[in-house]
């Protein structure tokens, strides 16, 4: 996959900020003590969707139209926060759009998503049998298959990245919670671009743990279920774009359990009163899993996206921070 110039995420960064604010990076001190390190929390849950993807689908959604001006409509496949994404951005364009969600879906994000304008379609068991059937229904109702992992979601998203870097460039390893990949691939770009030194450190669900074995084995490994609360890790199948881009790029990948994500959420409530969803605590799991492993350093956690349903957000506020 071809890397992003500085040039390209600037381009990219000027469409997503005709709807939306660069959000904050934040040192809380008691998270910062908490963990022995001093801590910068980037606060993509502060964005108009409540998640980092609004990005990439802002600037998908703008170049299809150069690209397709008569494009008749948009599916794709999501559990909530890219589906959002879609949503809004479609909307904003007067595009149709479908997006598919799993079974068992967060019902919050369904409503979100219906509440943005588009048709929702339930099923499958998981992801990966939602993003097949919105490729049948791209050919059967012939609609714009709109991927999960795209170049210019990528390019998209990086805009949170540089806003990070740029204003923290002494960040010696910052924290990312993996997906399909764009949220990382995004990191990596703007590292890159910015001729950085910056560790990425990538954090996957110990129940999905695709690309962590993907990296170790040079190639794409798919898992037999991803059965986890954090619904934005919850993939099996790996994207072997997103992998190459990973290669190479990626210091280490951390594995977090859901007790270790319920713990983490309750961490950024005690300490920063900010709402994560299980994607969006995972960067402090994996921090808070490694912080005596690391002390005095200044690092960074990207606090993805808060929409998070309201049982699961009151499991973690019944643990002890």
């Amino acid at each position: 996959m071809q890397a992003l110039s500085l040039a390209d995420l600037e381009s990219a960064a000027d469409i997503a900020y005709q709807v939306l604010s660069p959000t904050p990076q934040i040192n809380w001190p008691l998270l910062s003590a908490r963990c022995g390190n001093e801590v910068w929390v980037k606060h993509e849950n502060h964005n108009p969707t409540g998640a980092f993807k609004v990005r990439g689908g802002l600037v998908y959604m703008s170049r299809l139209e150069q690209r397709d001006p008569d494009c008749p409509g948009v599916v794709t496949a999501t559990r909530g926060n890219h589906g959002q994404s879609v949503a809004l951005a479609a909307a904003r364009s007067g595009i149709p759009a479908v997006v598919v969600v799993p079974h068992g879906n967060s019902a919050s994000k369904n409503s979100a998503m219906e509440a943005l304008g588009c048709e929702l379609v339930v099923y499958g068991r998981d992801f990966d049998e939602s993003a097949a059937h919105a490729g049948r229904l791209a050919k059967k109702r012939n609609l714009h298959r709109m991927p999960s992992f795209h170049l210019d979601l990528v390019a998209g998203v990086a805009s949170y990245a540089l806003e990070f870097l740029r204003s923290k460039p002494t960040l010696e390893r910052v924290y990312v919670p993996i997906g399909l990949g764009s949220g990382i691939c995004g990191m990596i770009s703007a590292r890159n671009a910015l001729q950085l030194s910056t560790e990425i450190i990538g954090v996957v669900s110990s129940e999905a743990r695709c690309y962590q074995k993907s990296l170790a084995a040079g190639h794409c490994v798919n898992t037999d279920s991803a059965n986890t609360l954090a619904d934005g890790m919850a993939v099996r199948v790996p994207n072997a774009e997103a992998l190459q881009m990973m290669s190479g790029n990626v210091a280490e990948i951390v594995a977090v359990s859901d007790e270790e994500v319920l713990q983490a959420m309750s961490c950024f409530f005690h300490d920063t009163h900010n709402v994560a969803e299980g994607a969006g605590a995972a960067a402090l799991a994996a921090l808070l899993q490694q912080c005596d492993r690391y002390r005095d350093k200044k690092l960074g956690v990207v606090l993805s996206g808060g929409n998070v349903d309201s049982c699961v957000y009151a499991r973690a506020l019944t643990l002890q921070a």
